[in-house]
Formats: C-alpha cells, sequence, structure tokens
C-alpha cells in the first residue's frame, strides 16, 4: 500500500510539472501569434522626374499591447529610413542620399478618430509644425497609410555615378524611445514593441545606357 501510494504521489507529480510547461507554451506560444509584426511585400525603386523613387508595401500588423496603448490616447510613432550606398571596393561604401519619414499615431477619444502625422523632420508630442496631418475613422485605414511608401524620392538621378553600383538599405521601426516613461519600461519585456526590419536592395543600373 505504501509502495502504491508513493507511486501515484511521483506520477501525480510528473503530471503536474508537465500541465505546467504545456501552460508555459501555450503562452508562449500566444504571445508569438499576437504580437507586433512587420514584413516587407514590396520594395522597389523607379527613375522617375529625374530623381530615383522608392515603393513599398509593409505587412504590418499590431499586437495586443501597443493597441491598448493607443485606444489609452498615448502617441506610437515609427520610423522609415532609407539609405542609397555607392559601392567602392577600396574603402567603405559612400552615402549618396539618406532620408527618414517620421510617422505619429494617436486616437483621440472626444472624436473618436485616429490621427495621423507624417513629416520628414522627427516629431514629437511639442513640435508637429511642418507634418502633414490625417484623420481616419478606423485604425486599419490610419496604418494603411503607413503600410503603403509609394513615390518617396531619395535623390536626383545626377547624384549616381552611372559607372558604379549603388545599393539601398531600407529600415522601419517602431520608436519605443518616444513612448512615455512607463511603457518604455514596458517595452522591454513585451514583444508588441520589438517591431522593426531592415532590408537591402541592388540598384539596376539606367536601363538607357
Amino acid at each position: 500500500m505504501v509502495f502504491i501510494t508513493h507511486c501515484w504521489k511521483n506520477v501525480r507529480r510528473r503530471l503536474e510539472r508537465s500541465a505546467r510547461l504545456c501552460a508555459a507554451l501555450l503562452v508562449c506560444l500566444a504571445s508569438a501569434v499576437l504580437a507586433s509584426t512587420v514584413d516587407l511585400t514590396e520594395m522597389r525603386t523607379e527613375r522617375t522626374d529625374g530623381a530615383l523613387v522608392l515603393h513599398t508595401t509593409l505587412r504590418l500588423e499590431l499586437g495586443p499591447a501597443v493597441e491598448e496603448a493607443l485606444v489609452k490616447g498615448v502617441p506610437v510613432y515609427f520610423v522609415a529610413e532609407a539609405e542609397v550606398l555607392r559601392d567602392r571596393w577600396y574603402w567603405y561604401d559612400r552615402k549618396v542620399a539618406s532620408v527618414t519619414r517620421y510617422y505619429r499615431l494617436v486616437y483621440q477619444p472626444l472624436t473618436r478618430q485616429w490621427r495621423l502625422n507624417v513629416s520628414g523632420e522627427p516629431l514629437s508630442s511639442a513640435g508637429l509644425g511642418g507634418s502633414i496631418a490625417q484623420s481616419f475613422d478606423n485604425l486599419s485605414y490610419a496604418l494603411s497609410m503607413i503600410r503603403r511608401q509609394s513615390g518617396w524620392r531619395l535623390t536626383e538621378l545626377s547624384e549616381l555615378d552611372p559607372d558604379a553600383r549603388h545599393n539601398l538599405t531600407y529600415r522601419f521601426r517602431l520608436d519605443v524611445a518616444q513612448l512615455p516613461r512607463p511603457f518604455q519600461i514596458a517595452a522591454g519585456s513585451q514583444a508588441d514593441w520589438s517591431l522593426s526590419l531592415s532590408r537591402n536592395l541592388r540598384i539596376n543600373p539606367d536601363p538607357v545606357r
């Protein structure tokens, strides 16, 4: 009888341990599914009107923690950066151009609208001057404006050496540094706020040549 009781206790402990492991695994899987994600579905350059322009389309989804912060009226900032580099075999690649777009997304409870500011200069709650602002009835419409970055003028074609090879580096991220301090601390342990990507693209030579 003592032996059977001892064995049953061991089995019960193993079952309890397995149940805890399964629960932890389910939590991790749920967090991975619900976390914010970003990826590129399109990235191409085009020569038009004497300039090199960039077209990108993002697959951007915000996780529950980010959406909850937005609904509470916390502004969330995104940054898109593009650099044009010229290959140099004898030294570091030369930076031909560097451009940045800043996005500020916030929910306005009084009007129940989402407001998006876009600017070529850094944005903050204290300085939105010079930015283009639009209001949307829902979050999906506001995010669609961030997801599609079309006709982004990078540099004049005269700045590109026709005899050299050029590369484009594109980066997109959620700017955690712009969040209120309590959210910055929480962001360090929540996957929802770890949202960034970086991609490289070889710029095709001018087909006219």
